[in-house]
């Protein structure tokens, strides 16, 4: 039999943004559809959007990313 592992949350850093009303409302409405936090929705969009970037877009973060350590 598996052991429970409870994974540990992760650090959040609190932000305040100023978004358009539509898309919080259509962030709301998905949340809603998914049964899950608007921040959920929000971290995980977020997270698709990151990983998708243009390359050269990519790669100005990286560069960013390195020169700001």
């Amino acid at each position: 039999m598996d052991k429970l592992k409870i994974p540990e949350s992760h650090v959040g850093i609190s932000k305040t943004l100023r978004l358009p009303e539509n898309v919080v409302t259509d962030l709301q409405a998905l949340a809603s559809i998914k049964n899950t936090s608007l921040n959920q929705i929000t971290i995980l969009l977020l997270n698709f959007a990151l990983e998708n970037l243009d390359e050269s877009e990519k790669i100005a973060l990286e560069k960013f990313k390195q020169n700001n350590k």
